[in-house]
């Protein structure tokens, strides 16, 4: 398999819309009701192979807490989601669900999130596990504190895996993060099927 085969690959197994409804039935004092959105953006957006994401709780999915736009390139074996923030984050609230809205997207307002990539490798056939490139250099305000991200995902055909945690950089104290471990969604619907060679031209 080329390099752009692995990378598609890779971008189609990450396209999807995901539920962790079952963990959130079973156990609903520790853990709401989440959907995440993976979805493609156009070539053209970019200039490259791109994806929006999204992440909200189900009784609020016009309020998200936590969208991006990123990136895909690849570094050897390693696959890079790079990490941006943007202008008017309000106008795409939604957009995982209503793709139409990504329209409003100004590329020009796109920010690094610096030190917030995520490199992902091929641990099995299949399945990808990916963590906050290193350096400790992703900073997340929380409570008035500056901490530094540690963010793990495992991802394949059925299911998203995923924990995140903030850390203290003086001390490396753990200052926040799920109590009652990971985050286990299942995939909902792909959204990658559309996907071809020339997306990542």
């Amino acid at each position: 398999m080329s390099s752009k085969e692995a990378l598609l690959k890779f971008a189609k197994t990450l396209a999807g819309y995901y539920s962790n409804f079952e963990q959130s039935q079973d156990n609903p004092k520790d853990f709401a009701h989440i959907n995440i959105f993976f979805r493609p953006l156009p070539w053209e957006t970019l200039k490259g192979p791109g994806f929006y994401s999204e992440q909200s709780y189900d009784h609020d999915p016009w309020s998200p807490y936590r969208q991006g736009i990123h990136r895909l390139t690849q570094i050897e074996d390693v696959f890079v989601v790079e990490n941006f923030g943007f202008a008017d984050s309000i106008r795409l609230a939604g957009a995982g669900q209503r793709p139409e809205l990504l329209s409003s997207l100004n590329v020009e307002s796109l920010k690094p999130r610096c030190g917030c990539d995520m490199h992902f490798h091929e641990v099995r056939t299949g399945c990808y596990r990916g963590e906050v490139e290193p350096g400790h250099k992703c900073l997340v305000p929380r409570d008035g504190q500056l901490t530094y991200l540690i963010s793990e995902v495992d991802v394949d055909s059925t299911t998203w895996v995923s924990r995140d945690r903030g850390f203290d950089p003086e001390t490396h104290a753990q200052k926040w993060g799920s109590e009652h471990g990971p985050l286990k969604f299942k995939r909902v619907a792909s959204l990658g099927d559309s996907l071809n060679l020339d997306w990542l031209r």
